[in-house]
């Protein structure tokens, strides 16, 4: 019995083992899961770091030289009103003029026109290069509005270099108001081309320039047809025009990659400046990472997993081989009923329930009538049919779960009834007598009635007390014994008084 609960605790344990051994993987998933997607959001928030930072270089710089373009093209245009300008020589008057232009960097076309378009002054030529600009749209803007300031437009192509340049204009003004003409000074585009590729922003990166109306005025890397391009219906740039200032996951309208804008305007000017990483590269090496450890824990944990679950399905065929081993000690190979040992084991179990209950306990002994002489007329395998049929009349006898019959050895059987009294272990006695006289063996020739068994009936009553209970058994056996010496084919039946002695004296009180 020990050895039983033993084994019970300790497939138990088995059981919790194999539990561990399949949470606990899933819990490293759970837990690297977690460790992953932290280490994700920081790739994302370097990104973050990384584009502000490089966003705010850019921005400084551009904003830098846009002012220093701006204070060449105002002292142009101060330097109109100098008294005895128009007395000076050419080289002198040019002077004069752009005094502040050559502290501005990748300046490129600068030009005084007058009021019809034609060129006064030019920067880099005395006398000026001939030209009419009426036509280019700085301006038209300048001669159809007053007090604009700075104005940036569209991308253009030199008319004097042939290169594509960013025009920066301011209007001039007559004393008496009117429009007078308009400085010009362009920028040209390769300085923000190399402004830009000096930076590295991995497979898929890119930074933009855009005018307030969704003109592009650069992009890197570029290509010839993004310059001038106009993408003021894309979605990301109404964000960028309604923002102002932030940071987005969106999709390029130019090429449907995804990427993570970070945008601004550049100070006052109608420029918006945006770093676009693109958001794989973002995540390329967190994602590399990702597999290599995911792999890595899948692996383990599948195989660990894979190990509870084989070990486990090993312990189940285990314990259905105990299980089995069990019933086949406790069952008789035979009959297939219980065994001598199983009936020991109930006995023992009943005997204690009846001693401290108030349940009675009643046991019948059965033995086949003149068995030996089956055996010796048709031999051992007819002798075996008739036990087979007996035990099969035997079981149907009873029907209670808890009543149990067993061999017990040889021709001889139990059956033991708990709460159950002397009259109704009497009537479990008939039942079996009537079952078996229906016993039949065709094989050897032995017809129904054939067969008869003797039976001991003992029933320890209510209250029978501890000294009574251990000699149940003998008296069903004395019991036997008499119905074998009275004829045969009968019951006799022991009963066991209700104050009994504290020695267990017995008294054979009745039979049938």
């Amino acid at each position: 019995m020990v050895s039983w609960r033993r084994f019970g605790s300790g497939l138990r344990s088995a059981r919790t083992g194999i539990a561990l051994g399949v949470l606990a993987p899933i819990g490293m998933l759970a837990v690297s899961g977690l460790m992953l997607l932290d280490l994700r959001r920081d790739a994302w928030d370097k990104a973050e770091q990384t584009s502000r930072n490089l966003l705010q270089v850019l921005e400084r710089d551009i904003a830098r030289n846009i002012e220093m373009y701006d204070l060449s093209i105002r002292g142009t245009v101060d330097n109109l009103r100098a008294p005895g300008l128009a007395e000076a020589e050419a080289p002198l008057r040019q002077l004069i003029l752009f005094d502040r232009a050559a502290t501005a960097r990748d300046m490129g076309v600068m030009l005084v026109m007058n009021e019809h378009g034609a060129v006064l002054a030019d920067l880099d030529a005395v006398p000026p290069r001939s030209g009419n600009y009426a036509d280019r749209a700085y301006f038209q803007v300048h001669k159809a509005r007053t007090g604009l300031g700075l104005y940036v437009g569209a991308p253009i192509l030199s008319r004097l270099t042939g290169e594509p340049m960013l025009p920066f204009s301011r209007r001039i003004d007559k004393p008496d108001g009117s429009f007078g003409g308009v400085v010009l000074g362009t920028v040209k585009l390769s300085y923000f081309a190399h402004l830009f590729g000096e930076i590295d922003l991995g497979h898929g990166g890119a930074i933009n320039l855009y005018l307030n109306d969704g003109t592009r005025l650069m992009r890197y890397p570029a290509e010839e047809a993004d310059i001038g391009a106009n993408i003021a219906q894309a979605p990301t740039f109404r964000r960028f025009l309604r923002e102002g200032r932030g940071s987005f996951v969106g999709t390029s309208v130019r090429d449907g990659v995804e990427r993570y804008y970070t945008f601004t305007r550049i100070g006052t000017s109608p420029l918006i400046l945006n770093v676009a990483l693109a958001t794989t590269a973002v995540e390329a090496e967190w994602r590399a990472r990702a597999i290599v450890i995911g792999s890595i824990l899948l692996v383990l944990c599948g195989l660990t997993i894979a190990l509870s679950l084989l070990f486990g399905r090993e312990l189940r065929r285990r314990e259905a081989m105990r299980a089995e081993l069990a019933a086949l000690s406790r069952t008789d190979a035979l009959t297939g009923l219980a065994n001598r040992r199983c009936f020991e084991d109930r006995f023992a179990r009943a005997l204690e329930t009846a001693r401290h209950g108030a349940q009675p306990l009643s046991l019948l002994i059965v033995d086949a009538d003149h068995f030996k002489r089956y055996n010796d007329r048709y031999g051992h395998p007819v002798g075996d049919a008739v036990l087979q049929g007996l035990a099969r009349s035997l079981a149907a006898s009873v029907h209670r779960p808890e009543d149990l019959v067993s061999r017990i050895g040889g021709e001889e059987f139990a059956l033991l009834l708990p709460d159950t009294d002397e009259a109704g272990a009497q009537r479990v006695a008939d039942k079996v007598h009537a079952e078996v006289s229906t016993l039949a063996v065709p094989s050897a020739g032995i017809g129904a009635g054939a067969v008869t068994v003797s039976i001991g009936l003992a029933s320890l009553r209510p209250g029978g007390g501890r000294g009574a209970a251990p000699d149940l058994y003998r008296l069903a056996d004395a019991a036997l014994y008499e119905a074998k010496s009275g004829g045969r084919n009968q019951t006799r039946s022991a009963t066991v008084p209700a104050a009994a002695s504290p020695r267990g004296t017995l008294q054979l009180v009745g039979a049938s």
